[in-house]
């Protein structure tokens, strides 16, 4: 059975490159929502372990914005697309086309909007995976939760059904002229799930 800690270099870069077309589907959804530009990139994309996962986006006690989706189909997972409170916020104020720093609290109007960027992104993504592994990736309708950075992780890895500590984490850049924001984007297979996408790729073990 595959295991993150038993994949080899080419195996990491083919998820990576993946992570990477991914992310420029999610930029194009983006701008033809908004009717406008919006940059995004992936400074780092790899396979991480849960410590340096939480130490990646913060402290363990920092709030964070969390859109989770579960995926069913061929290869079942969870995707979690995490942002620091301040940076949810500035998300906001750019989705919204207003000045950065306008959006002070997380309302309902906020939340909406982070749900369909997270929607938007894992959208993306799954498709990237669909088109190279010729999988079937169904994602459910995205949940949101703020909470304590610690308790969203844990959280993911416990209840995931896959007991490795490990995910695949791309992060992920938002910007335009005045502001720009990471967040994190992380891709946790089921048990056998992810032996089921390296065999679709034909980068078996």
């Amino acid at each position: 059975m595959a295991s993150w800690e038993s994949l080899n270099a080419l195996q990491l870069d083919a998820l990576k490159e993946i992570g990477n077309i991914g992310a420029g589907n999610a930029a194009t959804s983006l701008a033809n929502m908004l009717g406008r530009r919006v940059q995004m990139t992936v400074p780092r994309a790899g396979i991480l372990p849960l410590k340096e996962i939480v130490s990646l986006v913060g402290e363990e006690e920092e709030a964070v914005a969390c859109v989770e989706l579960i995926v069913s189909g061929q290869a079942p997972s969870k995707i979690f697309f995490l942002l620091a409170e301040e940076s949810a916020l500035l998300l906001i104020d750019l989705m919204m086309g207003r000045q950065a720093g306008s959006t002070r609290t997380l309302d309902e109007m906020g939340v909406s909007v982070l749900l369909e960027v997270g929607n938007i992104l894992a959208g993306s993504f799954l498709n990237a995976f669909a088109e190279f592994s010729r999988l079937t990736f169904i994602p459910s309708v995205p949940a949101f939760a703020c909470d304590m950075l610690g308790a969203v992780l844990t959280s993911a890895f416990l209840e995931s059904g896959y007991f490795s500590d490990r995910a695949l984490v791309i992060e992920t850049q938002f910007y335009d002229e005045t502001v720009k924001i990471s967040s994190h984007f992380f891709l946790v297979p089921e048990e056998q799930a992810l032996g089921t996408i390296l065999k679709s790729l034909g980068l078996e073990i």
